[in-house]
């Protein structure tokens, strides 16, 4: 049970995620990283598995997938992963919406790993760019219209976002809501066309309305519930010199079961010993996503818009190669040079039958 006093039991280090002395560090956790934890210190890699069935992790370069808004400006996002919770999609859209867009099922998150341009709100117009989280409110109406191609990786919560809860260290840290982008109101003269074609996008859908005249004319607006963006450049990376700090820390929005978190580009931890690299987890209550953005770890360039699969309950972690790598070169780098999107679901992922069949066949 739960309780102030941790227990030891056999061969564990002084140190939490540390001066392991060739053990490898396990944690089997409840409550993602908040619940009760075991720290198990095994003698073997335990992602060193073959696995048969549904529950395995997945690997998939996301400029593989083609979602139709690639190719076709009518056409829309990918979806990759589905839950009663949210639907996680990936869109690559080159030319302007010829129609306006409203989902109706729930919030939309994307984030903007490539591309820039604009989005036409009922709130106003919206700049986006590369590496900025794009808002937009249940049944919002908007149209995308691209500078360039632009990736966008979706998420549609059954439920509404929110910031998180303030914790010990203020409302500001990790996310400041106060640097976030919100439009001004920009109604948007009709063009003389005979209808405007709205879809919208919901389970069993979609449906069109069509209107005779801009939807997109609100001369303005108040209240709290409003579309913005935020740019991960911004966000207030928390860090420790001496332990590697769980990815809840690093937490951005949340919806019910749906947690988004930022691991953004930040000092190594520095204390001789630490494990620098997350620990091994199976994560038992949440199942993980992570979406590669950019960067490097200690020297190694990681793929620019892989997106990685872990079930709950089923090891995962970087290989043991890497982690002895980052002890080796323990002195050599002083920073993580990383850029990774994490999406954690309390209830288990679909997999679509695009994302299976574009596994990169690593496990």
């Amino acid at each position: 049970m739960e309780s102030f006093v941790h227990l030891r039991k056999g061969r564990t280090p002084l140190r939490l995620h540390a001066d392991l002395d060739g053990l490898k560090d396990d944690e089997l956790g409840r409550g993602g990283f908040t619940g009760r934890t075991a720290n198990m210190y095994r003698r073997h890699d335990p992602t060193a598995y073959r696995s048969v069935g549904p529950l395995r992790p997945v690997d998939v370069l996301s400029s593989e997938l083609k979602p139709s808004d690639a190719s076709d400006a009518a056409g829309g996002p990918l979806l990759m992963f589905s839950n009663a919770d949210c639907l996680v999609m990936l869109s690559r859209r080159t030319e302007a919406m010829p129609f306006f867009v409203r989902y109706v099922d729930g919030d939309l998150l994307s984030f903007v790993h490539k591309g820039s341009g604009l989005l036409e709100t009922e709130f106003g117009p919206l700049r986006y760019r590369e590496g900025d989280w794009v808002y937009i409110p249940k049944a919002c109406t908007f149209r995308q219209v691209p500078d360039e191609e632009t990736t966008l990786l979706m998420i549609q919560a059954t439920d509404e976002f929110r910031v998180p809860p303030p914790g010990y260290l203020g409302r500001h840290f990790p996310f400041d809501p106060s640097q976030a982008v919100i439009p001004e109101p920009g109604p948007i003269d009709d063009d003389g066309r005979d209808e405007y074609e709205v879809r919208l996008i919901h389970q069993g859908g979609p449906t069109t309305l069509f209107y005779q005249h801009n939807p997109l004319d609100v001369e303005g607006w108040r209240g709290d519930n409003f579309a913005f963006t935020f740019n991960i450049d911004d966000y207030n990376v928390v860090t420790s010199n001496s332990v590697h700090l769980p990815p809840t820390v690093h937490l951005f929005m949340e919806a019910t079961g749906v947690y988004v978190m930022n691991f953004l580009p930040k000092p190594a931890e520095g204390v001789p010993g630490t494990e620098r690299t997350p620990w091994y987890h199976r994560n038992v209550d949440f199942d993980e996503i992570a979406f590669f953005h950019g960067g490097s770890l200690y020297g190694i360039p990681m793929p620019p818009g892989l997106v990685s699969h872990a079930p709950q309950g089923v090891h995962h972690g970087a290989p043991e190669k890497a982690r002895e790598r980052a002890r080796r070169k323990f002195d050599e780098y002083d920073k993580v040079d990383w850029s990774v999107i994490a999406i954690d679901t309390r209830r288990r992922l679909i997999p679509s039958d695009e994302i299976l069949a574009n596994d990169l066949g690593q496990h």
